[in-house]
């Protein structure tokens, strides 16, 4: 299988998506990617014929403006018909451009209002406790949206039982919508901070498909957090660290630039 297609893919979708529908969030998409393939290709028990199977793992895109990245890779892995791609957040279209989990098959959680994602996780993690189900949950935060005292009050609860069945996923790629995350407020040291409230805590380079294979099959007694370094907007390069593209939509020239560097024929 591999990933680097497969994430190449995605990014394609990505930017035509969001090209066509004048949409912002491509550098917020184009971070999770790498990570998103290895979750959906490699890592998850799920079956895209079967969406709603009982024992499935499950996936919550916290940063839910990021919704581009996961509509994507769900059509990548045959959730639905990539043509619904083309429906991106333009009217009449059914895909929202924040996730809305009745939109198409294999979204689990509604998401955009940022702070609620892993709190939700944790309420799926605790169900399979009771239901004795050994799948495993994971959710992903963007590292602006560890403003929030919510995902804080939410890392305090899930050592507290023990939830070694969920993951906790920070795409920490240095910007947020007012500016470098930690100028607006600094998350540092995460890592130290989240070993405090009693995390199993991994760093890894996001992009980098060995490490992330790794630290999502590592096997933990404890809820398991994986700070990802990434770059923002990932894979096209007048949008890696670029923060005017948290709200940016490629127009004709850029995408066709992003395509030609994404090595696929261009497609307009």
């Amino acid at each position: 299988m591999d990933l680097v297609q497969i994430s190449k893919n995605i990014r394609r979708s990505i930017v035509k998506m969001n090209a066509k529908s004048f949409a912002s969030h491509s550098g917020t998409a184009l971070s999770t990617v790498d990570i998103l393939s290895s979750l959906y290709f490699k890592i998850m028990n799920i079956d895209e014929n079967n969406p709603q199977l009982k024992n499935r793992d499950k996936f919550i895109l916290s940063k839910g403006h990021g919704s581009s990245a996961l509509y994507a890779t769900l059509s990548e892995k045959g959730f639905f018909d990539k043509k619904l791609l083309e429906g991106f957040y333009i009217d009449g279209g059914i895909l929202p451009g924040h996730l809305d989990k009745e939109a198409v098959p294999g979204v689990e959680v509604s998401s955009g209002s940022l702070g609620h994602g892993l709190s939700i996780g944790i309420g799926m993690a605790i169900a399979n406790k009771v239901d004795k189900l050994d799948n495993n949950v994971y959710v992903m935060c963007g590292d602006g949206e560890l403003n929030e005292g919510s995902v804080w009050e939410a890392i305090m609860f899930a050592p507290q039982n023990k939830l070694n069945n969920l993951t906790l996923i920070v795409d920490y790629n240095k910007l947020q919508g007012y500016g470098k995350t930690n100028e607006v407020i600094n998350l540092e040291p995460l890592n130290e901070k989240l070993k405090a409230f009693n995390w199993d805590v991994i760093e890894i380079n996001g992009h980098d498909f060995e490490e992330i294979e790794k630290s999502l099959t590592k096997v933990t007694n404890k809820p398991k957090a994986i700070i990802a370094h990434t770059i923002k907007g990932k894979g096209v390069s007048f949008m890696e660290n670029e923060f005017v593209w948290h709200y940016k939509s490629p127009n004709e020239e850029q995408l066709k630039q992003a395509l030609e560097e994404l090595l696929w024929e261009i497609y307009l």
